[in-house]
């Protein structure tokens, strides 16, 4: 008896299949590829590939380099991204009072969503300041390795845990969640994270949940705190975790 296909080989879409794979291909390249790159790295014949380049190139998810030899992402994927009606909802309440947060504590701050497996920047906030550390909107952040990351990891219900398990299969990250497993319980415990920056010396991480009714976070809020040498700081780590904390309060889903 002919073995029951599964949905994902019942419902092949051999065209689409193709276009989703040279956009995730090019999503991992930040200088673009050429068509015999792409050719190449994709395994199939260049009749195949070149077809499908130019549907992309005429949708504009893709652009065509002046001398016609390289391929790259546009915006277009970002900018469908931030039409998701949950995630614009979100930013279009958070920035105003992440710029007030900004301007009153004179300290950046970004807000990050889960995002297949990492966390994604969709709004920053700068202070009105001639320095500032920022962190810009579209950056991709470890879930592992960074305050955002290591956050929202802490308060993922088990389902959107299983949902990231299952998208880190097959890879070394599963052996680190275990190493920082109790991490993420103190963090659940004490219902926030402050901790030095894993990414770059002098900052300190402080982040907040923005969480929904059964207490698992949609988004999180950042600010990496930054010291100054030339001034003594009006606000210091204490009073701008209260903030941010009440910042988070008043974005959460009662």
């Amino acid at each position: 008896m002919e073995e029951r296909k599964t949905a994902p080989d019942r419902y092949r879409a051999p065209a689409l299949d193709k276009g989703l794979d040279i956009l995730e291909l090019l999503a991992e390249q930040p200088k673009g590829l050429t068509r015999a790159e792409i050719v190449r790295a994709m395994g199939r014949s260049p009749s195949e590939i070149y077809r499908m380049l130019e549907r992309l190139v005429a949708r504009h998810y893709v652009s065509r380099s002046a001398e016609g030899d390289r391929y790259e992402l546009t915006m277009k994927l970002f900018v469908l991204s931030h039409r998701h009606p949950p995630v614009r909802r979100l930013v279009s309440k958070a920035m105003p009072l992440m710029d007030e947060f900004a301007r009153e504590v004179e300290q950046s701050c970004h807000l990050v969503v889960p995002y297949n497996g990492a966390g994604l920047v969709v709004a920053q906030a700068s202070p009105v300041d001639s320095w500032e550390f920022r962190v810009n909107v579209g950056s991709r952040l470890d879930l592992l390795t960074t305050g955002s990351g290591l956050t929202l990891l802490a308060f993922q219900d088990l389902q959107r845990r299983e949902d990231t398990l299952a998208i880190w299969r097959g890879s070394d990250k599963l052996e680190k969640l275990r190493s920082v497993e109790p991490e993420l319980l103190a963090v659940r415990d004490q219902g926030y994270r402050i901790a030095d920056s894993q990414q770059l010396r002098g900052l300190v991480d402080i982040t907040a949940p923005i969480r929904e009714p059964n207490g698992d976070a949609v988004a999180v809020i950042t600010c990496a705190f930054t010291e100054r040498m030339d001034r003594a700081e009006r606000i210091g780590v204490t009073a701008i975790l209260e903030q941010l904390l009440d910042l988070a309060q008043r974005l959460s889903i009662a």
